[in-house]
């Protein structure tokens, strides 16, 4: 008969991982084997990305900041030879591609994969997928008005060239759509941060107050992705070795992001440095404060994953 972990262990180890420890430490704090580790985190990882590939749908949102972040799988980009270049996708350098509300700090959409114009226009269609739009007649010429096409929301990015395409593919007319670039000083340097000197906004589609164009949010919370989730550790040994396992890794520290992690509300709200309610309660995607027993109950249970 095969040895199956306690439910009680399962759970530790996924806490310890979703709290910041690495796949190592969480295997000598509960003397689970690492491999068994590994394990718990594809299981649980991917039905976590099946419970928000569901979960997240009919949003309604205001203003989306999206950002790619580094990351690499198997070895570095430089290691990769001609033909690795040119025929695999799932190692040397990898993006997670984040799409995150302004005001929610729900993460409506995520990618992982190339930094290219297919992964863009990838991740702005999924993104679409999971918004609430006008229907057809309400941008008609009905009731002596004028038609004109709702503004289903505002996007911000940065200067990635594959990014308007990518958003009129998926979005049409019923997006607001800018750019901010940002230039830096000693950006070469490798290890030492380099310094802002300037910005540019530029709005690339509808009537956008340029400065309203914003991606200050999403950069912080890829810092906390760099801090709690180990596989985006820089400078450490911290990385993945398989694709399915960093996709897994992903999914289960985003389930828990969006049900568990209770930001701040900002300096301007009236309330501030209090506990605002998970991003998934703020969004309207779930009704109710959840303890991380009940997010895993549901998570393993959820309809179309397999039991364990």
């Amino acid at each position: 008969m095969a040895n199956k972990l306690k439910k009680d262990t399962r759970k530790m180890i996924l806490r310890l991982l979703c709290e910041g420890n690495s796949l190592r430490s969480a295997s000598r704090l509960t003397g689970a084997h690492r491999m068994t580790v590994g394990r718990v985190i594809m299981d649980f990882g991917q039905a976590c990305q099946n419970f928000m590939d569901e979960k997240i749908r009919g949003l309604n949102l205001r203003h989306v900041e999206v950002d790619e972040q580094w990351t690499f799988c198997g070895k570095k980009q430089a290691r990769l030879t001609v033909e690795q270049k040119a025929t695999c996708g799932t190692i040397g350098d990898i993006y997670l591609w984040i799409a995150e509300d302004q005001d929610t700090k729900l993460i409506a959409s995520y990618a992982l994969g190339k930094r290219s114009a297919d992964m863009a226009r990838r991740f702005m269609v999924d993104l679409a997928s999971r918004l609430t739009f006008p229907k057809p007649h309400d941008s008609d010429n009905h009731a002596f008005q004028v038609g004109q096409y709702a503004t289903v929301l505002q996007i911000s990015s940065d200067g990635f060239a594959a990014y308007p395409e990518a958003v009129d593919l998926a979005f049409g007319p019923y997006v607001k759509y800018g750019q901010i670039i940002k230039q830096y000083k000693n950006a070469t340097m490798q290890y030492d941060p380099s310094e802002i000197v300037g910005t540019e906004r530029r709005s690339i589609k509808g009537n956008v107050n340029e400065w309203d164009i914003c991606t200050s949010h999403v950069e912080r919370f890829n810092g906390s992705t760099r801090l709690f989730c180990r596989r985006f550790n820089r400078l450490t040994y911290a990385f993945s070795k398989k694709f399915e396992c960093l996709s897994a890794a992903c999914a289960m520290y985003l389930c828990y992001y969006n049900w568990m992690w209770r930001t701040r509300y900002p300096d301007n709200s009236g309330r501030r440095g209090k506990l605002r309610p998970p991003a998934a309660m703020m969004a309207g995607v779930t009704d109710h404060l959840y303890k991380f027993d009940e997010l895993y109950e549901e998570v393993i249970n959820y309809e179309g994953t397999p039991a364990w």
